[in-house]
């Protein structure tokens, strides 16, 4: 086995994640970190180096960034890791998971999609992608993980599209649904959030009524409940009729 790759003797790469012309994105071990956690080396090359650098000379308020530097021509810029599955496969048409789960995993989607607001839009776009927005089913959290693919003309407007439509992959039309679930559910499907701003405030706006309207379907005896979902697709479906 070949020696192993240190990037500025202190990063020691384990596995190559994406490669592509002037990119490259490595999870390395941290040789200096006591605990050996691992990190993210994303690498800039050429044209894509000259777009990056500027930008990503912002990214002090991000709590996951540790570094950057230009290791020979490179540009290398180093995140924390992050642990869980991909979004797309976690959340999927039959899956089981609670109501009260969707939403805390919607509370902390857009918490960590508001907290990147002021970032570089070409870099919280990045994370946003469904790659990257990361489940920990054990430890019941998403984390976003800085796997900084190239993107070109990002603005905040597309990183509110793209939370948009992950937070959609979390509250879906299911046979448990609520109407309520489902009105929220349209109205995400319909609206143009011109930023992230604007897309939290919507949801805080709208959290509390589906709380309320699935707590009190859980009062109600099976048969009752199940009466109300029944009729809550039937109403669903007739209002879908009328605005046709």
């Amino acid at each position: 086995m070949g020696e192993a790759l240190l990037v500025r003797e202190r990063y020691k790469i384990v596995r190559v994640l994406a490669a592509q012309p002037d990119y490259a994105c490595a999870q390395a071990v941290d040789i200096l970190d006591r605990e050996g956690r691992t990190c993210l080396l994303n690498l800039y090359e050429g044209e894509r180096l000259k777009s990056c650098i500027q930008s990503f000379d912002k990214l002090g308020h991000c709590p996951d960034f540790i570094e950057m530097f230009l290791e020979g021509g490179t540009l290398v810029t180093v995140f924390r890791d992050r642990e869980g599955r991909s979004i797309d496969n976690v959340f999927y048409i039959g899956d089981s998971h609670d109501w009260r789960d969707r939403i805390e995993y919607v509370d902390q989607l857009l918490h960590q999609a508001l907290s990147m607001a002021d970032l570089p839009p070409e870099v919280s776009c990045a994370a946003m992608l469904s790659e990257n927005v990361l489940v920990d089913t054990a430890s019941r959290r998403i984390s976003l993980r800085f796997r900084v693919l190239p993107l070109e003309d990002m603005t905040g407007r597309e990183l509110a599209i793209l939370a948009c439509d992950q937070v959609k992959k979390l509250l879906r039309r299911r046979s448990k649904s609520s109407f309520e679930e489902m009105k929220v559910v349209n109205e995400l499907e319909w609206t143009v959030f011109p930023g992230i701003v604007q897309l939290y405030a919507f949801w805080r706006e709208r959290r509390t009524g589906l709380i309320e309207a699935y707590e009190k379907l859980e009062k109600k005896g099976f048969f009752k409940r199940w009466f109300s979902l029944i009729w809550g697709r039937i109403k669903w479906g007739l209002g879908k009729g009328k605005r046709r």
